[in-house]
């Protein structure tokens, strides 16, 4: 059941203004009845702490309303080691659609290096069969800069579909090559 996406944004909106009111009427509620400065502190520290949950749980009911499982696939990056292919960026394409892109600073590439994973993608397709295409720009171990792509052919079922690509280095051929693993929930 999809719901009306103006709907959704005028209930969030209606439950930031109740919550930014209830902070306000609490705030001035307290100053009125002259109770002590730390007693004072220690309601508006628990009120914001109810704001930061009640944003946490808006944000997990936005992301359950714009992106249901049923038609939602998430596309994820890591790489190997990192020794035959310093990753500058990543192009990727949906059914020949430009869907997102990404830029890496040193900080980020190394992160990856290190075992970290990135989620560069996360949309919602039509079930059926469709092609995903990433093209990975970088530097070779000889300082040579490469384009690397990758085809993919996916079938979008009911359930969420995840996607990593994955950059891995052969040592056979001190090269990396780019694999596509479809994740099994």
């Amino acid at each position: 059941m999809l719901l009306n996406v103006n709907v959704y944004s005028l209930f969030v909106k209606s439950v930031k203004v109740f919550a930014l009111s209830t902070l306000f009427f609490s705030t001035v509620n307290f100053a009125d009845n002259s109770q002590q400065p730390q007693s004072l502190a220690n309601n508006l520290e628990q009120v914001k702490s109810a704001v930061l949950k009640l944003n946490r749980e808006l944000f997990i009911l936005e992301e359950d309303l714009l992106f249901p499982a049923s038609t939602q696939v998430a596309v994820f990056v890591s790489v190997d080691i990192g020794r035959f292919f310093a990753l500058d960026s990543v192009e990727l394409k949906i059914d020949s659609k430009d869907v997102s892109g990404f830029l890496y600073t040193d900080r980020q590439r190394k992160a990856l290096e290190k075992g970290g994973i990135q989620r560069i993608y996360l949309g919602n397709l039509k079930t059926g069969k469709h092609q995903l295409t990433a093209i990975f720009t970088g530097v070779d171990n000889d300082g040579r800069t490469i384009k690397q792509a990758v085809t993919h052919q996916f079938n979008k079922d009911d359930d969420a579909k995840m996607i990593e690509l994955k950059v891995e280095d052969n040592v056979a051929n001190y090269r990396a090559a780019i694999h596509v693993e479809e994740w099994a929930l």
